[in-house]
């Protein structure tokens, strides 16, 4: 029980260090078009892309994946402004479907898992035993992310129904902003 708790806290710890927020800046731009009554959905686009994210943790835990870390982390903040920016080409289109976001958080997940690979490997060090403590740390992710999606949308709902602000305008406000880290975070991540 103990290493769950360790597990868990760690994959919670993960997506709640504000020191590492590009995770958080992705959940925003993932989530910020949902409304609260579309909890159902927002949470099976997380959960996507924590099996993203856990599948390439897991690869590189068994040493099958091995990619260069600058690369990885300078394609990080370019999926958070890809998902930003479909956002605000998107919104307000009628008849809108939010399916394409569901393919960036399974596409985009195996990207930012590959981002945490190194420290995942380092964190299981030799052990035998890697799944275990791989299901343990995406339960930990997946709760923070849950965490994180319910603030998007509880925000959201609260800016539309006290403030009227409109949801369009949250939609293109929150990505555009969020596309502001992302592209400075792309400017200091360049590999070459």
């Amino acid at each position: 029980m103990e290493a769950f708790i360790l597990y868990f806290k760690m994959g919670l710890n993960h997506v709640l260090d504000f020191k590492a927020y590009d995770h958080i800046l992705f959940l925003i731009v993932l989530a910020v078009v949902f409304s609260f009554n579309q909890w159902k959905k927002a949470i099976l686009l997380i959960t996507l892309f924590t099996l993203g994210h856990s599948l390439t943790l897991g690869l590189a835990a068994y040493g099958v994946v091995n990619f260069d870390i600058n690369l990885i982390e300078f394609l990080i903040p370019v999926t958070i402004f890809i998902t930003g920016a479909t956002n605000l080409f998107r919104t307000g289109k009628p008849n809108q479907k939010n399916s394409i976001n569901l393919v960036f958080a399974l596409f985009f997940g195996l990207i930012h898992g590959l981002g945490f690979s190194n420290y995942f490997r380092m964190m299981i060090g030799k052990s035998e035993d890697k799944l275990m403590p791989l299901l343990e740390f995406a339960l930990g992710i997946e709760a923070a992310q849950i965490i994180i999606v319910f603030a998007i949308l509880v925000i959201g709902a609260l800016l539309q129904s006290v403030l009227k602000v409109s949801k369009r305008d949250w939609v293109l406000v929150t990505s555009s902003i969020v596309i502001g880290f992302s592209i400075q975070m792309i400017l200091e991540r360049y590999p070459w």
